[in-house]
């Protein structure tokens, strides 16, 4: 673009009329470019380190508009008028005019005099002619330019944000999030985006406005009040401010490119020399393995074994199958690495790499080969070596496997040979330990080949000089010596099985007689200490005398006994003298008894201290015989005094309680004297339980001397007391029934007879004992008959009577009152009827009626009785 026509650019350079009606139309364009303007011209000036208030006067001289071109051109324009008249002023402003058309611009109204006058419009138009030449016309985005490339960059940099869209220069920024959108793309630490709010555009702007001034060196051209206070912002002013941003972002753009170059350049670099590292390493690495592979590959040393050499043959396998292919790789490797660095090296114009001396390709080669003519011949002669020693193994093999088997089979036979088990054996083992040495004998002899075949192999190894011969010859010469000893330890073991057999049948003999008179001995022993220790248990004094007999006639047998003792001992000791003479080893026992000598005598010695324990025994029993006899008869003579007395005592008492006469006073008297009577005989009694307690604690069960036992004694004592304290009670009753229902003496008299002749089998008799027998006992007093008696004879119902009393207390009415019964009657018996009357339900009861006619019944039971 040549130039800038301010009627093709929106109109922005139009004739001073033009300008005028703008700013009448809306003056607030005019206070946004002023302040925008400005701050623009101030974010320039202060490079050189000055600084304009008033845009319109301080451009007036022309001085700092020359000075504002030079810093945002980087060129020199002519030297500046230093005077202070008009016409210096003018010839100024023209240089800067000048210099303005010299960049293409066409300057179309705007002329010197304008702004030396400092008409406004005319310098806000300027100020913007020079921010669309030197802050937008180089702004290039895809194939679009100036305003149109601003917004295609403003457009690109916000389309992550759903809700920012910027269509224009002007009300696309209203809410400020275009700003906030534009800083938080390029720097996302300075803006918390994601707490912005559509609705709060001071906010958004005055954030947005803020962090540009303090950390872009983006300087405040706006107020978030402007903006937001005006329909539609000035166009100019927002291009203005939002060049400054894309001119902040660029910068670190290209910035952050000139890095990257930097760092490719040093990536290719760094990457050649690792190359050229890889290199050296790879090389030292393959030139040692070699250096060290040829002197073992060299090496003709032969081995003494099959194993070493065939252990070679494998390390040589292992050599060729698992150790040089990755040596073979890496010099291939090697080899690639080499020419695709040359071929980097010579792409990037850098010189050609030279690897230290005697690390070149050819130097690798040269030494490659002499390890492949280290390996010609190794694996032959190795074959060589094993075949030849195989045969020298083969024998050395078989006289092992013939060493070992016999070395195995004599394994023991030693200790075998040298035990002395025959001397603690039993007659029977060793007769059976004979029959196994003779078997030995024949194996022994079986193994006489092979002892001879095992020296022959080993002469035969010497003579082709095995170089393990002296192992050979010394596992040769223990092998025979061993044999020889085998040879004498068999036969002084079976002298010494022969030996011990003979002495152990002389013993066995002497054993089984010693069993046939042992046995039967111990039993009689046996028997005797469980006959003395035998606890008897008798309860007279002849039964005590046979016992004593009996023991008498077993003492009588003791010295026949002993001496059959010592006979039995004779022939133990006679075995004992023949291992003590012959130093036989008597692990075992006698095998036809386990009765031993210690035994015998142990209970020998037990039944001779038994004989008078028994003696004592039986003499205490016959003591205490003779106390029980004299407890029973003691017992025997009182109770057979005692137990007719009370059966004597019975009787008469049944004999006064029906043939009594007199008043009841007088039978009443009568009955306590003679209860008197039979009280005082109670130690007589008690005399005879203490005589009882003495024979039940000597455990005397039963007694010849009488048919009465305590119990007896005790159950009639008991009775009696009983039925005279019955009688006494019952006239006790009969005189209180009497005094209570007026009874006179000649009722009570007839009541007596009646009931003493009373017949059970009338007509009536059911009725009657329902009434005088309610619980059926089958037993009817003399005390339930009067009570019979006098209902039966009385004229009115006790429980009506008492329900009619209550029916005069309570006015004839049906029920009674709480303050009626305490009126009428003593406070205690008035509580005790309050207490359990229960309340009146009928039809005229009234609060507090109590019913007294329940309460009558129950008090008498059923008002028939």
């Amino acid at each position: 673009m040549d130039h800038y026509d301010p009627q093709q650019t929106n109109d922005y350079m139009q004739p001073e009329e033009d300008w005028d009606r703008d700013l009448l139309l809306d003056p607030a364009w005019e206070k946004q470019q002023r302040k925008t303007f400005t701050a623009w011209c101030n974010s320039h000036l202060r490079k050189a380190g000055t600084q304009i208030e008033n845009i319109e006067e301080d451009f007036r001289d022309g001085l700092k508009l020359m000075l504002l071109l030079e810093v945002i051109s980087g060129e020199r324009l002519a030297k500046p008028e230093r005077g202070k008249m008009r016409v210096h002023k003018i010839s100024n402003v023209n240089k800067a005019l000048d210099f303005i058309a010299s960049k293409g611009v066409k300057l179309v109204s705007i002329g010197a005099e304008e702004i030396v006058d400092g008409n406004v419009k005319m310098t806000l138009g300027m100020i913007w002619t020079i921010i669309l030449r030197f802050a937008i016309q180089d702004i290039s985005v895809e194939e679009t330019s100036a305003k149109e490339g601003l917004l295609l960059w403003c457009q690109r940099k916000t389309a992550p944000y759903k809700n920012v869209n910027i269509q224009n220069f002007h009300i696309s920024w209203k809410d400020g999030l275009g700003f906030c959108a534009l800083i938080h793309r390029h720097r996302p630490e300075l803006i918390d985006y994601g707490k912005l709010r559509k609705d709060d555009p001071l906010t958004n702007l005055n954030t947005a406005f803020d962090v540009a001034e303090k950390y872009l060196d983006i300087p405040k051209m706006l107020d978030a009040e402007d903006i937001v206070g005006t329909a539609r912002p000035d166009e100019k002013a927002i291009m203005t401010y939002v060049s400054s941003f894309y001119h902040a972002f660029s910068g670190a753009q290209k910035a952050e490119t000139a890095a990257n170059r930097i760092c490719k350049v040093l990536a290719v670099n760094q990457e050649n020399e690792q190359l050229m590292e890889d290199y050296e390493k790879l090389a030292s690495d393959l030139l040692e393995w070699i250096r060290r592979t040829i002197p073992w590959l060299e090496n003709r040393a032969p081995e003494n074994t099959m194993q070493a050499m065939q252990q070679k043959l494998e390390d040589f396998r292992d050599y060729r199958r698992l150790h040089k292919p990755p040596k073979v790789q890496e010099k291939c490797q090697l080899e690639i690495n080499f020419n695709t660095l040359q071929t980097k090296l010579r792409l990037s114009n850098r010189p050609a790499f030279m690897p230290s001396e005697g690390k070149m390709v050819s130097d690798i080669n040269n030494a490659w080969g002499g390890l492949e003519q280290a390996e010609k011949g190794y694996e032959e002669w190795l074959l060589n070596e094993i075949r030849r020693l195989e045969r020298l193994d083969h024998l050395a093999e078989k006289f092992r496997q013939k060493a070992s088997i016999h070395e195995a089979w004599t394994d023991g036979k030693e200790a075998m040979l040298q035990q002395k088990d025959y001397e603690t054996a039993t007659l029977s083992e060793i007769k059976a330990l004979l029959k196994k040495h003779e078997a030995f004998e024949s194996d022994l002899a079986a193994h006489q080949d092979r002892v001879e075949q095992i020296a022959a192999i080993a002469q035969e190894l010497n003579e082709l000089d095995y170089y393990d011969s002296p192992s050979v010859n010394a596992r040769c010469q223990k092998i025979c010596d061993q044999w020889d000893n085998l040879g004498a330890l068999t036969q002084k073991r079976r002298e010494a099985l022969e030996r011990t057999e003979k002495l152990l049948e002389t013993i066995d003999q002497l054993y089984l007689e010693y069993a046939k008179r042992a046995a039967p001995f111990n039993n009689w022993m046996e028997g005797a200490m469980e006959d003395l220790q035998d606890t008897f248990i008798v309860h007279t004094i002849e039964e005590i005398q046979g016992l004593t007999t009996a023991h008498e006639q077993f003492k009588a047998t003791l010295p026949d006994a002993d001496k059959e003792r010592q006979a039995i001992l004779g022939i133990h000791n006679e075995v004992s003298k023949i291992v003590q003479t012959y130093h036989v080893n008597m692990a075992g026992t006698n095998p036809y008894t386990t009765i031993t000598p210690h035994e015998i005598n142990g209970k020998w010695e037990h039944v001779r201290q038994l004989v008078p324990r028994r003696d004592q025994a039986l003499m205490e029993e016959h003591a205490r015989q003779q106390q029980n006899e004299r407890l029973r008869k003691q017992f025997g003579a009182q109770a057979n005094v005692i137990g007719p007395w009370i059966q004597t005592k019975m009787e008469e008492i049944g004999r006064i309680s029906i043939e009594m006469h007199g008043t009841l006073e007088d039978q009443l008297n009568h009955l306590r004297q003679y209860e008197k009577s039979i009280v005082n005989y109670k130690p007589k009694i008690d005399q005879l339980e203490g005589d009882h307690q003495q024979i039940q604690e000597a455990l005397i069960f039963d007694n010849k001397h009488t048919n009465y036992t305590m119990e007896h004694i005790r159950v009639g004592w008991e009775q009696l007391l009983t039925t005279i304290a019955r009688t006494i009670n019952e006239v006790e009753n009969q005189i209180l029934t009497r005094d209570a229902k007026g009874i006179s003496q000649e009722q009570m008299n007839e009541f007596r007879a009646s009931f003493n002749h009373f017949d059970r089998g009338e007509a009536e008799f059911a009725r009657i004992m329902s009434i005088v027998d309610p619980n059926r006992l089958g037993v009817v007093t003399f005390q339930a008959f009067i009570d019979f008696m006098s209902r039966e004879t009385a004229d009115t119902d006790t429980a009506d009577q008492v329900m009619a009393s209550f029916k005069i207390l309570a006015g004839d009415k049906n029920y009674i009152t709480v303050d009626e019964l305490r009126r009428e009657l003593p406070p205690d018996q008035a509580e005790y009827c309050i207490a359990r009357m229960a309340p009146y339900n009928g039809r005229d009861a009234v609060p507090g009626a109590l019913d007294y006619m329940s309460f009558s019944t129950a008090l008498y039971g059923e008002s028939d009785l």
